[in-house]
C-alpha cells in the first residue's frame, strides 16, 4: 500500500509542477517531508495553516511555539531558505505514511449542495453546504484545495460515493461532530455576532485566575497573526488566524469568552463590517461550512466580536477580518473543545516569536 500511495503522489506531483511550472516546488522528497512536519503539528495542536507540503511563515510559526512549549532548543536557520526546516529533537516517526487513502462516502456527499453567489441569495437558503465534494475532502484532511487536486490528478471534479482518494494522514475534521463538542455553555439557534455586550469595553488588567479552570487563558497576536492557548501562562497550543485591518481592527484588550455557537447564523451587515455602524440592510445567512464565519462562533464580551471559523481557509493570514479572529474551521473547532465561558481573551501586539515574529502574508 505504501509502494502504491508513493507512486500516486509522484505522478501527482509531475501533473502539479507541470501546470505550475511558473512557481518553483520543492521535489518530491522534500514535500513529502514538508507534509510529514505539517502533519506532526497540526496533530499536536500547533496549526500549521492548511496542509500544501510548503514551508510557510505559519509552519516556522508553529515550529517555533511548538519547540518552545516542549523546551526544546530552537531551530537553527539555515543559510538558503530554500532548505528543508530543522526538525532536531522532534520524533516524525509517528507519521507514517505521510499519505493514506480515504473512500469517499455518502456522507461527504450530503454534505455539498447548490451555493448561492451573493448575501441576499444566500439568505433565501435553508444552509451553505461546500460547493463540490473536493472542498469537503480537502476541508476534512485540513488540506489546500489546489494541493488535494494535485495529489489527485484528473480525478476531482465528480467525486462520487466509492471513489478512492490521496489525502495528508491527518486526523480528520469531521463536519458531523461540530454539534457533539463539549465547550461548556453553548448558545442555540442565535444569531452568531448578536452575542455579547452593547457597550462592552476591555479590561486593563488581566483577569485573576484562581481554581483549576481559570488556569486556562487564551492570547491573540495581531502582528504574529496567531492564537496560543495558555496553561498557567504556558504555550500548550497555538493556531494561525486573521486579524481585523486599519479600518476595522481587532478590538485590543482584555476580554472573556461569553458563549459558543454551533453552526451559527450570521447578520450579514455591509455597513457594520466595514465601520461598525448597524444599518437596517441586513441579511441573515443560515448555517453550514460555506457560511462567512464557518461552522462556530466563540462569542467574546463584546457584541459583534469573536472567534470564528470561516468559508474559505485559504485566506488565514492573507486578507483581513471586519475586527474578528479568525481560524480555519478545523481550527477552530479544536480550540472550542479547550475554552468555556470565563476564559480571558487578551488581544495584543506582543510577539513570542522573536525573529520570524510579523504577520504572515504568504502562509
Amino acid at each position: 500500500m505504501k509502494a502504491y500511495l508513493r507512486a500516486v503522489f509522484t505522478m501527482a506531483l509531475g501533473v502539479a509542477i507541470s501546470v505550475h511550472a511558473a512557481t518553483p516546488k520543492p521535489n518530491h522528497q522534500q514535500l513529502e517531508q514538508n507534509t510529514r512536519l505539517q502533519i506532526f503539528l497540526d496533530n499536536a495542536n500547533f496549526g500549521p495553516g492548511k496542509i500544501d507540503g510548503q514551508q510557510g511563515e505559519f509552519t516556522k510559526k508553529a515550529l517555533t511555539l511548538y519547540r518552545q512549549a516542549k523546551g526544546l532548543p530552537e531551530s537553527s536557520t539555515p543559510a538558503n531558505p530554500k532548505a528543508p526546516l530543522d526538525t532536531t529533537g522532534l520524533d516524525l516517526s509517528g507519521v507514517d505514511p505521510v499519505f493514506t487513502t480515504y473512500t469517499v462516502t455518502a456522507d461527504d456527499l450530503a454534505n455539498v449542495g447548490e451555493l448561492p453567489s451573493g448575501p441576499v441569495a444566500e439568505a433565501k437558503v435553508k444552509r451553505l453546504p461546500y460547493a463540490t465534494v473536493a472542498e469537503g475532502v480537502a476541508e476534512k484532511f485540513h488540506c489546500a484545495l489546489q494541493f488535494f487536486k494535485e495529489l489527485n490528478p484528473r480525478k476531482t471534479d465528480k467525486l462520487k460515493a466509492g471513489d478512492q482518494v490521496t489525502v495528508p494522514n491527518v486526523k480528520p475534521f469531521e463536519l458531523s461532530a461540530v454539534k457533539g463538542i463539549q465547550p461548556g455553555a453553548e448558545e442555540k439557534a442565535v444569531i452568531a455576532n448578536e452575542l455579547g455586550e452593547d457597550n462592552a469595553t476591555p479590561s486593563n488588567e488581566k483577569a485573576e485566575k484562581s481554581g483549576a479552570e481559570a488556569k486556562l487563558s487564551l492570547h491573540v497576536g495581531v502582528k504574529d497573526e496567531m492564537l496560543e492557548v495558555l496553561v498557567d501562562d504556558k504555550v500548550a497550543a497555538a493556531f494561525p488566524v486573521t486579524v481585523g485591518s486599519q479600518q476595522t481592527a481587532s478590538p485590543i484588550g482584555h476580554w472573556t469568552v461569553k458563549a459558543v455557537a454551533k453552526m451559527p447564523t450570521f447578520r450579514y451587515d455591509p455597513l457594520m463590517l466595514k465601520k461598525g455602524e448597524r444599518s437596517s440592510h441586513a441579511n441573515l445567512l443560515p448555517p453550514g461550512p460555506n457560511n462567512p464565519v464557518g461552522v462556530l462562533w466563540i462569542a467574546l464580551n463584546k457584541k459583534g466580536i469573536g472567534i470564528h471559523g470561516t468559508n474559505d481557509p485559504d485566506s488565514i493570514g492573507r486578507n483581513a477580518s471586519h475586527g474578528c479572529i479568525r481560524l480555519a474551521n478545523w481550527d477552530v473547532v479544536k480550540l472550542a473543545g479547550m475554552v468555556k465561558p470565563g476564559v480571558p481573551v487578551t488581544v495584543d501586539d506582543n510577539s513570542p516569536l522573536g525573529a520570524i515574529g510579523g504577520a504572515a502574508k504568504k502562509p
